[in-house]
């Protein structure tokens, strides 16, 4: 209670912000620890591609390949003879079978990444993203084109 101008005593009528503040830094603290935490995967140098990003609503199967060539489904190491069975159990197991998205080091040869391709369409998934970064350093309104030196 505090007095008012005319001496007589009433309630104020004013939020204390002081513990919401603290509560949401608290909040912004344990969003920021824990984010990058969040990524799931093997670590992967994806090579850049100028292309946009395609729109997922749904989990993809993660088909990942390191440069040291192991291969692996979402984060469980497979052997490459073995990949083509597990997939297409997985596959079969789907009801959603909306595809894989495949994960490939930069420095693998294209030959040892259309062999996985072809691997996982002959587990019988036809649909297969490829997942690369972003251009770094690419001109704006100029994908693609080739930079001088």
């Amino acid at each position: 209670m505090q007095a008012n101008g005319n001496g007589k005593k009433g309630m104020v009528a004013e939020i204390n912000v002081t513990p919401l503040v603290d509560v949401m830094l608290v909040l912004l603290i344990i969003f920021m620890v824990t984010a990058p935490m969040m990524t799931q995967g093997v670590d992967v140098k994806l090579p850049e591609s100028s292309a946009p990003a395609i729109p997922s609503d749904d989990e993809r199967l993660v088909v990942s390949v390191t440069q040291e060539r192991q291969v692996y489904i979402n984060d469980n190491l497979v052997e490459l003879k073995e990949l083509e069975g597990k997939l297409s159990a997985i596959a079969q197991n789907r009801q959603d079978h909306k595809g894989v998205f495949l994960r490939a080091d930069g420095k693998l040869e294209y030959a040892y990444i259309m062999q996985i391709m072809g691997m996982i369409r002959q587990a019988g998934i036809e649909q297969i993203g490829m997942v690369t970064e972003p251009l770094k350093d690419a001109p704006k309104g100029a994908p693609g084109r080739a930079r001088g030196r």
